[in-house]
């Protein structure tokens, strides 16, 4: 077994890039790699040219990987390959993006193509992809400052290929590699749990909403089976009201402590997040008072990311929104705020509201739609007990996103010491 040991180094000297050890070199990448160089995409005019048997990488498939790309959306034939500028990147290469996301990267374990934002770069020593992994993730934020500037930030294989790498002696780039490759595997293993439990609670909201707990006999409605026991009703016939929120105010009416003003953005995995929220005045909340919320009430996102939902927390007492949201004021005493919340997340109702908002790209979820929406009402008690059992895989959700914020973290402090040496390791 190998044991991994730290130290804090000491010994440093003065580079373009800040301080490093000084038995660490600094190099440009193109100086220890065959080649850097980005690809093309074939004309989409063509069909001959699409299709076929090579992988082809846009953004996207860099963005939704992770460390690894083993699969991409798109595959072009020989013939696209052979009249575009589009090229075999082998595998275990260091893929880039130049711009859209800039610098984000990945490791692809696959041959691959790439489209010209991308540029695929073949270390000499093919062991120190990994290495070269980790320094540009941490380069990232860097990028900015040697981007050219245009209407969006962009980088070239030039830029790329004359960018400083800090180079440790290859046992210890090994070492390094291996430190951030555990954190990594441990990334990936609570990124698995997460999506088991994501799993899980969309199956029980499908069995629960609509089949209810321990139910044996079933009706034929407008909505498909139900319990026996249960109703099918309109939305606005359990709230008090749905309304949108006011006009967007500008800037210069938000005060540092007043009334919460929510929009979009404070909708964070179906909760509210005031991390970044901003306030009114009391005299704009009192004209505006018709679209107050309180306690249990919900906020559903109408343009932009549609279907974010939440429930007003008792820790906010009045808060008012933006013309954004639409406020639906619950009926307590008919429909429990979180069984409607579940209600409405359930992809079946999500995609009445936009069926019947005729929403576009650019559209604009309806009120109409919301109000007249025709859902299942369990007796109360029957909701709390559904609202209880999903309300527990949602807290088991919230603790796996949780631990996996902390590893991020650690990932990104780790890598800031070991990267610039500040802290060596050692076989």
């Amino acid at each position: 077994m190998i044991s991994i040991k730290f130290y804090k180094e000491t010994n440093f000297k003065e580079t373009p890039i800040g301080k490093i050890p000084k038995d660490w070199e600094i190099t440009t990448l193109e100086n220890i790699c065959t080649k850097v160089k980005a690809g093309g995409t074939p004309r989409t005019s063509k069909k001959e040219y699409w299709n076929g048997n090579l992988p082809f990488v846009k953004i996207e498939d860099i963005t939704s990987s992770s460390k690894y790309l083993t699969v991409t959306k798109n595959l072009i034939s020989k013939d696209g390959l052979s009249n575009s500028s589009a090229w075999i990147v082998p595998e275990n290469s260091l893929l880039l993006a130049m711009y859209g996301s800039l610098g984000e990267v990945a490791i692809n374990k696959i041959p691959v193509t790439t489209n010209q934002a991308i540029l695929g770069i073949v270390p000499r020593d093919r062991e120190d992809v990994e290495f070269l992994y980790y320094w540009y993730s941490f380069f990232k934020p860097v990028w900015k400052k040697y981007a050219k500037p245009t209407t969006q930030a962009n980088l070239t294989a030039e830029i790329v290929r004359n960018s400083v790498v800090s180079f440790p002696p290859k046992k210890e780039r090994r070492m390094i590699v291996k430190v951030l490759s555990c954190v990594d595997l441990a990334i990936q293993k609570v990124d698995e749990a997460i999506a088991r439990a994501e799993r899980l609670k969309k199956g029980l909201m499908q069995q629960l909403l609509t089949k209810g707990i321990g139910h044996k006999e079933f009706k034929e409605t407008p909505i498909g089976k139900i319990p026996k026991t249960w109703k099918v009703v309109r939305v606005n016939e359990v709230c008090n009201s749905i309304k949108k929120g006011i006009f967007d105010l500008s800037p210069i009416n938000y005060v540092e402590r007043g009334i919460p003003f929510l929009r979009i953005s404070d909708i964070v995995d179906d909760e509210i997040d005031l991390s970044n929220t901003v306030f009114i005045p009391e005299e704009i909340h009192k004209k505006e008072w018709k679209t107050e919320l309180t306690p249990g009430d919900l906020i559903l996102s109408k343009v932009g990311t549609l279907n974010k939902i939440a429930v007003i927390p008792p820790t906010i007492k009045r808060c008012n929104i933006s013309q954004n949201l639409i406020g639906i004021k619950v009926d307590r005493n008919k429909i429990n705020s979180h069984f409607l919340l579940y209600i409405l997340k359930l992809d079946k109702f999500a995609k009445r509201i936009l069926i019947s908002s005729n929403i576009t790209t650019l559209g604009a979820i309806r009120l109409d739609a919301v109000k007249k929406l025709p859902i299942p009402l369990p007796p109360y008690t029957e909701q709390g007990k559904i609202v209880e059992i999903l309300s527990s895989v949602d807290n088991i959700l919230r603790l796996k996103k949780e631990k996996k914020e902390k590893l991020v973290r650690m990932k990104k402090r780790l890598m800031d010491l070991l990267l610039t040496g500040r802290v060596r390791v050692s076989v």
